[in-house]
């Protein structure tokens, strides 16, 4: 039923955890299967440097954000924002077709992350269309 990487990631999965100082989190879940990730992410200069994932679910859920975390880990934010959820299922070779939103999770999971660290990035950020500082009018001399 599963395929042996699909084992593997949930007995072993890697980058389990939180981090309690990411620059993004973002979490999915199925009400129906009652599977629930959430990915962490820690990016500097425009990389991945660090990512933990923390999942209730089913093993398919576990292998796929353990996957998913391989995945992106070190990746630049645009190479890492192209991984799909047939990505991360083909990366385990393959799920079981009722298995199959399980990388749906991991891979929306992931998106909310990287769009919560945007999020966090434009409120650092000063706004362009901050209104400029009145000129100083010189003294009457």
């Amino acid at each position: 039923m599963y395929t042996d990487a699909v084992m593997d990631h949930f007995f072993n999965p890697r980058n389990a955890g939180e981090l309690p100082d990411a620059d993004g989190v973002g979490e999915a879940g199925n009400p129906v299967c009652g599977d629930i990730m959430r990915i962490y992410l820690k990016i500097k200069d425009d990389k991945i440097e660090e990512v933990k994932f923390k999942t209730f679910g089913c093993g398919a859920a576990i292998a796929t954000s353990s996957m998913l975390t391989e995945m992106v880990k070190g990746k630049t934010v645009a190479e890492a924002e192209k991984i799909t959820n047939r990505a991360v299922a083909e990366a385990l070779g393959g799920l079981p077709p009722q298995k199959m939103h399980c990388s749906n999770l991991a891979a929306d999971a992931f998106h909310k992350a990287l769009a919560n660290y945007r999020q966090n990035q434009a409120k650092l950020t000063p706004a362009a269309s901050a209104t400029p500082a009145t000129p100083a009018i010189p003294a009457a001399g």
